[in-house]
């Protein structure tokens, strides 16, 4: 009976570890859509006239950081 439980204990806290990866990994998606976005919209603004050359490199440099450390899997979804 106490195998029984372990293994099911190792089951439970394997699908606890996988569960969190994918959310991990879904909120980095997440947050790299939204660098992107807003890369997006400083470089309209700054074609516009409304924005600053400033806004648009601030707005690269933060999707380059967050690509360095999460990877570019979100621009292919």
């Amino acid at each position: 009976m106490a195998g029984f439980l372990d293994r099911a204990k190792e089951q439970a806290q394997r699908g606890l570890t996988q569960g969190k990866q994918k959310l991990d990994d879904v909120q980095a998606q997440r947050a790299g859509g939204d660098l992107l976005k807003r890369l997006g919209s400083a470089y309209y603004a700054e074609r516009r006239g409304s924005g600053s050359a400033e806004a648009t490199r601030q707005a690269l440099q933060a999707l380059e950081s967050h690509i360095a450390t999460h990877g570019d899997a979100f621009l292919r979804s």
